[in-house]
């Protein structure tokens, strides 16, 4: 895949010839969202729930009215064509539009900005999904309360850093807490636990009660992850960072990385008395730290789920 056009407002141009315009609200403000997509066989996966995610998000937090869900997976199913490729990572971008179209005219007319990218897909090591990952808890919290929490958001910023700082310790991800200090997700990925032969994920923020909102995307990947396992127990509940500790399994869910196991747990310990002095402690998961049984068989049950819905 040597050059890719990417699909921008209806037309399909060069990458390296697509203007955005520079009062653009995400460019100004980070107002848009966005959704990864994979394509295997020459089709994306699910881009029906991806669609919907992203126009139910542009009307809560009243970034358009105007986005449809058919249209936009037209347009990920032209870019995808018109690029001939069998495998690969498609970006799909909304932002507000161009701030300055908003002030000049009426602002029922404003249009968003639409944009659509294919790429090759990330490469992992085979080791990821072989040997497991370690992770790390990363050092803010996340908000249940504010109007984004949940969305997906172009504000990645903090977790990129947690990305960066996690890397740093040789780790592959790292999980946010909420004020309460219960596991809410990664950085980049939903989280489940196994425990005694239970299935449990923090509830996302479509299935939180009202008096209690949860900062939880309502990942897609994570949605087909709960339908494989349909026939074993699985509690959607607050997990503490005991329940972390003591689980006989721990796995992530996105789009790139479908299941990725979680084999240690990287904690940050103070030496001594000196606030500056601290270290990493490195906990296994599971009685010897390898990669569990319903991690195993969920991965492959998924690659074969992803496999006939994009061949058929």
């Amino acid at each position: 895949m040597d050059s890719m056009d990417v699909w921008l407002n209806g037309q399909l141009v060069p990458s390296d010839e697509a203007k955005v315009a520079v009062f653009d609200a995400g460019f100004q403000h980070g107002v848009g969202l966005f959704e990864t997509l994979c394509v295997y066989n020459g089709r994306p996966f699910r881009p029906m729930e991806h669609a919907e995610r992203i126009v139910a998000s542009a009307r809560q937090l009243r970034l358009s009215e105007k986005i449809q869900v058919e249209p936009l997976i037209k347009a990920i199913e032209q870019a995808v064509a018109h690029n001939k490729v069998d495998r690969a990572r498609v970006r799909l971008t909304i932002t507000g539009g161009n701030l300055n179209m908003l002030q000049a005219g009426n602002p029922g007319e404003h249009d968003p900005t639409i944009l659509v990218v294919v790429q090759p897909p990330t490469p992992y090591p085979d080791a990821f999904f072989e040997k497991g990952i370690g992770v790390t808890i990363a050092p803010g919290r996340l908000s249940p309360w504010l109007p984004s929490a949940g969305h997906k958001t172009l504000d990645y910023w903090s977790r990129i850093l947690a990305l960066q700082e996690a890397a740093a310790c040789r780790a592959g991800e790292s999980l946010w807490l909420t004020p309460d200090a219960n596991v809410a997700c990664g950085s980049v990925s939903n989280v489940f636990i196994v425990h005694d032969d239970t299935l449990l994920t923090p509830p996302s923020r479509t299935e939180a009660a009202a008096d209690s909102p949860s900062p939880v995307l309502p990942g897609v990947t994570r949605a087909a992850i709960l339908e494989l396992a349909a026939g074993r127990r699985i509690e959607r509940r607050n997990i503490s960072l005991d329940d972390l500790i003591g689980a006989d399994e721990l796995f992530l869910t996105n789009s790139s990385w479908q299941v990725l196991p979680v084999t240690s747990l990287l904690l940050r310990t103070k030496k001594g008395d000196e606030e500056e002095s601290i270290g990493l402690e490195q906990r296994p998961i599971g009685e010897d730290g390898s990669v569990g049984p319903v991690t195993s068989d969920l991965r492959t049950a998924l690659l074969a789920l992803i496999d006939r819905e994009t061949s058929s």
